[in-house]
């Protein structure tokens, strides 16, 4: 470890995609992240139009697809008094959706970037930044094993998630904090077809069955946090189960309950969302560790692809500035819908409005990336 062009703290989709980019316009990068490689994480999974199209600009799409990740075709929407299955018709070059596990595409992109000439440095700890003489930050402190190092770079990326280091270190300041924060339990399923996208709405709760690789579904049940409770590990599933029950979707814990559970039931306490400043002297951030959405909007895996983007094409061309101007305008509609979905207090009139606001705002985010 000695000098570099940017170096990128997380190798997870939105660090490894923007150490990939960099690396492929000619910088010299480091990605560095303190778990080992492979690894899993809590997630919907669920890739929108708009990551989908970037993977396939970046030459991702095909490595995605056969890693067995099944082609989502149909969308469905059910708010208990009415429901809609919409079907993914071509459009900005994207044919299907896809929710690849973590696993899979977090590996990929790691792999593109050695592929294009990053340096990637696994199970290293980033404990603060380094900074010149005139307070600008220049590097990384950074502790593998029992050695503690310094690795230099005029540009410091924070990819390290909503409680990022980087983040805490440079001081970002926080622009924008959400109001609310929901909670969730997740696991995986198999014995389930594959029947695209079924997001589930019902008052004080919202349900999203994801199909992904291996033959398993994503399972997650949402609620406020101050309803978020933590039973005994061997009683999560059937309170996980439970909660579709009482929601009035017995014919979906039942097909539930006719799969075999595959993965642990993990849950997540919520923490609102949040907007900090996106870069700084020497510095920026991208993915959670700069702007954090609540999970119930599935948006996250796609912001943090399309974010990377904005964030290489602005670290070459030098304009960090509009990094940062693009990122919150694509961001703003989608910030505000998924906060007030996370307050778990609306009618299925009221959810269903909030919802078509999302969509909107996506349908002006892949309008702007395939321009692009």
């Amino acid at each position: 470890m000695t000098r570099y062009d940017v170096i990128v703290v997380g190798a997870r989709c939105a660090g490894a995609a923007t150490a990939t980019l960099l690396a492929r316009a000619g910088l010299r990068v480091l990605l560095a992240d303190r778990a080992k490689p492979g690894g899993d994480t809590l997630s919907t999974h669920a890739l929108l139009r708009g990551g989908v199209l970037q993977l396939t600009k970046w030459g991702l799409l095909d490595a995605v697809v056969a890693a067995g990740t099944p082609a989502v075709t149909t969308t469905s929407f059910d708010y208990g008094c009415q429901s809609t299955t919409v079907t993914i018709r071509p459009a900005a070059g994207v044919s299907a959706l896809y929710a690849p596990r973590r696993t899979v595409l977090d590996a990929l992109l790691v792999d593109a970037a050695v592929a294009a000439g990053a340096e990637v440095a696994f199970g290293v700890t980033v404990t603060g930044v380094l900074r010149d003489g005139h307070g600008r930050v220049n590097g990384v402190a950074v502790v593998d094993g029992r050695r503690v190092r310094q690795a230099y770079a005029p540009l410091v990326v924070g990819a390290d998630g909503v409680r990022s280091t980087v983040a805490d270190a440079v001081g970002a300041p926080v622009r924008e904090e959400g109001e609310h924060a929901g909670a969730l339990w997740m696991t995986y399923v198999t014995g389930l077809a594959n029947q695209g996208y079924r997001w589930f709405y019902r008052p004080g709760a919202a349900f999203g069955l994801v199909p992904t690789n291996d033959g398993a579904t994503c399972v997650f049940g949402g609620m406020a946090r101050d309803r978020f409770t933590v039973p005994a590990r061997r009683d999560r599933w059937e309170s996980l189960l439970g909660r579709f029950d009482r929601a009035g979707l017995a014919c979906v814990a039942g097909e539930l309950r006719s799969a075999t559970r595959v993965g642990p039931v993990r849950g997540w306490p919520g923490v609102p969302g949040r907007r900090r400043a996106a870069y700084g002297p020497g510095w920026a951030l991208v993915g959670d560790a700069g702007y954090y959405k609540d999970p119930i909007g599935v948006h996250g895996i796609t912001q943090a692809l399309r974010d990377a983007q904005l964030l290489a094409d602005a670290v070459v061309d030098g304009a960090l500035p509009r990094y940062e101007r693009l990122r919150d305008e694509l961001s703003a509609g989608l910030f505000s819908a998924t906060d007030a979905i996370a307050a778990y207090d609306w009618d299925p009139d009221r959810v269903q409005g909030l919802v078509r606001r999302l969509i909107s705002a996506m349908s002006r985010e892949l309008e702007f990336l395939a321009s692009e």
